[in-house]
């Protein structure tokens, strides 16, 4: 995604277009699209090319890309598991693991990224019912180490989660299994300051985002845009344009009628008290 945006950026400067960059690399302009906006792997070949289309001559610069491009092929540490991942959810765990910023607002379970190991094993064990123990177990893992990105000792990432007052009441698990999750969530909210929990209850009413939930990530690299990202039941789609802008105009609407952080910690401890 750095890569796409430096390129980017190096095209618009030039006053060419995308399809004008695509012929270039033997491309289109959906396929300088994807490139830009780090949906489709770079050929070193390729990045030179484009940077003499810019006029960038200096083999200090030239270098410095192709280094890019080396360090984007190294797969990540979720890549290993892509007999349990599929292609479509690979992809946001590489989002994901380099946010600084994630925005989620969750309909259904709770957050992921918040999920206690009784939690997820149930909800895991919901979807993939019929997968043999060994895969459940597996992407037990795959999810609790997801959570890491918030204890990274240097640069944890921020996370700010709207849970809609559904997710919370649906007894997943069992009474044990959501009294250990609802305790979970006061506790992070009150000791971890990089998350952010609020509680989006029934009285609020109908609000547009109903219909499944929506995250928004954020990079600490100026240059990239946010991705939002909307997951659904086989696969996912990522907004771009005015539709992004909108899902993110929803988040912000979510985040101001759901319970401020002190007033989702009571209602959290009043929800322990009836289970």
């Amino acid at each position: 995604m750095q890569l796409g945006a430096r390129l980017r950026r190096m095209r618009e400067e030039s006053g060419l277009s995308r399809a004008e960059a695509g012929e270039v690399i033997r491309g289109s302009a959906s396929k300088m699209s994807r490139l830009e906006l780090g949906r489709h792997g770079f050929k070193i070949r390729d990045v030179l090319d484009l940077l003499t289309l810019y006029g960038v001559e200096d083999e200090d610069e030239r270098n410095g890309f192709v280094q890019l491009v080396r360090e984007a092929k190294k797969p990540g540490w979720w890549q290993g598991h892509g007999d349990i991942v599929p292609g479509w959810f690979e992809q946001y765990l590489g989002l994901e693991q380099s946010a600084a910023t994630i925005r989620t607002y969750e309909v259904q379970y709770i957050p992921g990224l918040l999920q206690t190991r009784d939690y997820a094993r149930a909800v895991i064990g919901l979807e993939h019912h019929d997968a043999a123990y060994g895969g459940l177990e597996r992407r037990l893992a795959l999810r609790l180490r997801r959570q890491e990105v918030l204890h990274r000792p240097t640069g944890p990432t921020t996370l700010w989660a709207v849970i809609d007052e559904a997710a919370l009441r649906r007894p997943i698990g069992g009474p044990r299994t959501m009294r250990g999750q609802v305790e979970h969530l006061i506790a992070v909210s009150e000791d971890m300051a990089n998350v952010k929990v609020q509680v989006l209850p029934f009285a609020a009413g109908g609000h547009l985002a109903l219909g499944g939930p929506i995250t928004i990530v954020r990079f600490a690299e100026h240059d990239l845009d946010d991705v939002v990202y909307l997951e659904q039941l086989t696969g996912a789609r990522y907004p771009e344009g005015q539709e992004a802008v909108r899902y993110q105009k929803i988040m912000d609407l979510l985040g101001i009628r759901a319970a401020r952080p002190a007033r989702t910690a009571t209602f959290l401890r009043d929800l322990l008290g009836e289970l």
